[in-house]
């Protein structure tokens, strides 16, 4: 499955360990969507984990944290996955848009 709402930006701390944040902003009518592309992303995540999910400076090897926010007409949801790098770049690679 591609992904047609959610666009990662990822950053690199520089030791093996990154951060991808999606944002996507909507309509309510397509908020049922864009939450189902986080389903995805999060299914994925825990087929393939690198370690048991929980804030990494607690042991942590992956984690993730998704926000809903609502102003006006518009839904913004935001999910933010820290983890290994390379994990993390599979992940978007798999499920990133097609050019």
């Amino acid at each position: 499955m591609h992904l047609q709402y959610l666009i990662f930006d990822a950053s690199d701390d520089g030791e093996g360990t990154g951060t991808w944040e999606a944002m996507a902003s909507v309509r309510a009518a397509d908020v049922p969507a864009v939450l189902a592309e986080v389903r995805t992303v999060l299914t994925w995540a825990e087929k393939r984990n690198p370690g048991p999910r929980g804030p990494l400076d607690e042991g942590g090897a992956w984690d993730a944290d998704q926000q809903l926010q609502t102003d006006g007409g518009w839904t913004t949801v935001t999910l933010t996955i820290t983890g290994p790098w390379e994990w993390g770049e599979a992940l978007v690679a798999r499920l990133a848009p097609g050019d």
